[in-house]
């Protein structure tokens, strides 16, 4: 279980700018095994959100815990898969994959070992020698996300991370996602400007404020699980996509919050 209660976090001032207030009294319960996407316009510090629940980023005030423990730093129990692939050039996608486990001190064959079966799960088979620069943008996000599952994680946090691939390979990226999701059960927090995306993916989707973010709304995906295969057509779906769309749209009609003195 995730809990943030009542979350404030200011960056200070730089270069003769005002201090700017992030986030102000965000409050958010996230259940073991549930898969949440959170949505807002642009610069509401959905961002920032993530980064504090994995230990990146400290709020200034409020309560942030895991399981009923503090958020004291990032922590063995959470992967985080950036928008940017973050992959390490020099190494080969098995040990990109296994880096992590390298990190905890895992010898090099059961290491190995452990990445051939997410080589195998993420469809990355006959690349285990390939280099980064020798894969595609989709297949670079895979090796991402296989690292960041191989520690095996309870909590996956994920930033916008299919933003940078074609729309095609977005949305195979999505299912491999959907699919991970039903077999893993993990709990998942995913941060993305695309509405279909969170709504196709979610079991709740996050509504966030302008700055200072704040959650305003908490909204049900009325979806069975697996997803079907016409979900861009059911009308549960439309509906709550049109919904958001709306509440988004008169998010940025309205006037940009002051900085702080």
């Amino acid at each position: 279980m995730i809990t943030v209660r009542d979350v404030r976090k200011t960056f200070p001032a730089r270069n003769g700018n005002a201090a700017t207030l992030a986030l102000q009294d965000v409050n958010l319960a996230i259940g073991t095994d549930e898969f949440v996407s959170i949505v807002g316009p642009s610069g509401c510090g959905k961002t920032t959100l993530l980064r504090m629940i994995a230990g990146l980023a400290l709020p200034d005030a409020g309560v942030l815990e895991i399981d009923g423990l503090p958020v004291t730093g990032p922590g063995p129990d959470r992967a985080v898969v950036f928008q940017q692939f973050a992959l390490l050039p020099w190494a080969t996608v098995a040990d990109n994959i296994a880096f992590g486990l390298e990190l905890r001190g895992m010898a090099r064959a059961e290491r190995l070992a452990a990445a051939d079966g997410l080589i195998h799960a993420m469809g990355l088979r006959g690349f285990e020698r390939h280099y980064p620069r020798q894969l595609s943008g989709g297949m670079q996000q895979r090796v991402g996300l296989a690292r960041a599952l191989a520690v095996n994680p309870a909590i996956l946090l994920m930033d916008e991370p299919f933003a940078s691939v074609d729309a095609q390979t977005r949305r195979t990226l999505q299912d491999d996602l959907l699919k991970l999701a039903e077999r893993s059960r993990k709990t998942i927090v995913f941060v993305t400007h695309d509405i279909d995306e969170a709504v196709r993916l979610a079991d709740r989707v996050m509504l966030m404020s302008p700055r200072p973010g704040r959650i305003v709304e908490s909204l049900t995906v009325p979806l069975p699980r697996p997803r079907p295969d016409d979900l861009d057509l059911a009308p549960e779906a439309i509906r709550l996509k049109a919904y958001l769309w709306q509440q988004l749209r008169g998010m940025q009609q309205a006037p940009p919050p002051a900085s702080l003195p």
